[in-house]
């Protein structure tokens, strides 16, 4: 599977959860992803990823309570859950107080809010879980070859700093040598630096005999309309997409976001002729990764219409409380995300090591006696 379709697909879930803060549809969009990651990942380390982002998510849901419930909340309430000793502020910091009255309408809004912030980040992280980074990197156009060559050169030569950090402090323990504190770090950092410094200078000598770095004579002016072309659709993409996740842009962010995209893409493609090249074994975007990404898209302009249709379903009130209830029509929506967990197939995963079973002794054989004649 294109790693780009899976960054589609998870951007598409993640651009959904930003629309609405029905706990019940975020509940969903989290189980569609948590599902699809169940079924698709692979036992590779950036698979593992996933369960890191779930943990940052609920570390946001804490932490926005915790504000919430220090600094309170502006939405107004009448039904107290608690009251904490309020700090006296100066009158130059109006509309902010320490402690207080603790609502249950605020407590609530704080809750909502903090569950779309989490499920930004757990689909975000399925992205991870399910697309292979240096594959991703490979399928960059040419005119982020220097970038990703610096990312993949990066992500090389993580593993083997940890690598080094472990073997000195266990070559330090096995000579009775103390390998903590900033006596253990000096002595551990040196070496490791010297050997990513011997590292450095060979992997630069390698691929410069390769041929990295080359680029070709572009004229001028398609070097400034590269850079205009690439420069305004990034701001227009930045743009769009604040007007896309905001109730005000409604109107003019989904438009202006397409014309950035489209603007950027087209600097991107002029930018390429800068730096010919060839891809080994190019991953191909077949008819799986155009349904796999169509699901996300899916999910997202559904989750957009009815939010400008029924923004109430979407956004359940909490002045005066009420329950927030599931609305058929964007749960549906939600659900075509479950797409590729049935159209992509499932990747082999290693098969754990059976242990041998115990050998039993063999019983000895008695030793042949002659008979006496």
């Amino acid at each position: 599977m294109h790693p780009l379709a899976w960054w589609l697909w998870a951007l598409g879930l993640a651009t959904a959860a930003s629309r609405t803060t029905n706990p019940l549809l975020l509940g969903l969009l989290v189980a569609v992803a948590g599902f699809v990651v169940a079924t698709h990942r692979t036992d590779a380390p950036w698979a593992r990823s996933y369960a890191a982002f779930v943990k940052l998510g609920l570390v946001v849901l804490v932490v926005r309570l915790g504000f919430a419930v220090v600094l309170g909340s502006p939405v107004p309430g009448t039904h107290t859950l608690f009251t904490l000793p309020e700090v006296p502020l100066p009158d130059w910091s109006q509309g902010i107080r320490l402690g207080g009255r603790v609502t249950a309408e605020g407590f609530l809004f704080a809750l909502y809010d903090g569950l779309r912030l989490a499920t930004l980040l757990i689909c975000v992280g399925a992205a991870n879980a399910l697309a292979n980074p240096a594959r991703l990197l490979k399928s960059l156009p040419g005119a982020l070859y220097e970038a990703g060559v610096a990312v993949v050169v990066a992500m090389t030569f993580a593993p083997h700093l940890v690598a080094d950090v472990q073997r000195l402090r266990a070559a330090r323990r096995l000579r009775g040598r103390p390998d903590r504190g900033v006596r253990g770090l000096l002595h551990v950092g040196l070496p490791v630096l010297e050997g990513a410094l011997e590292r450095s200078v060979a992997l630069a000598a390698a691929m410069d005999s390769r041929g990295y770095g080359r680029t070709a004579q572009v004229p001028a002016p398609v070097r400034r309309t590269t850079a205009a072309l690439t420069l305004g659709g990034l701001l227009g993409v930045c743009a769009g997409t604040y007007g896309v996740l905001t109730a005000e842009g409604g109107t003019y962010g989904l438009p202006v976001l397409l014309t950035g995209l489209a603007a950027a893409l087209t600097g991107l493609r002029l930018g390429g002729r800068r730096s010919p090249r060839t891809r080994y074994r190019p991953d191909v975007w077949g008819v799986r990764a155009w349904l796999v990404a169509g699901s996300g898209v899916a999910v997202a302009a559904l989750l957009i219409v009815c939010a400008a249709y029924d923004a109430a379903a979407l956004h359940p009130g909490v002045v005066p409380l009420t329950s927030p209830s599931l609305p058929l029509g964007p749960a549906a929506a939600i659900l075509l995300g479950l797409l590729p967990a049935f159209v992509v197939p499932t990747p082999p995963r290693s098969a754990p090591l059976e242990s041998a079973p115990p050998r039993s002794a063999a019983p000895r054989s008695a030793a042949p006696t002659k008979e006496r004649a």
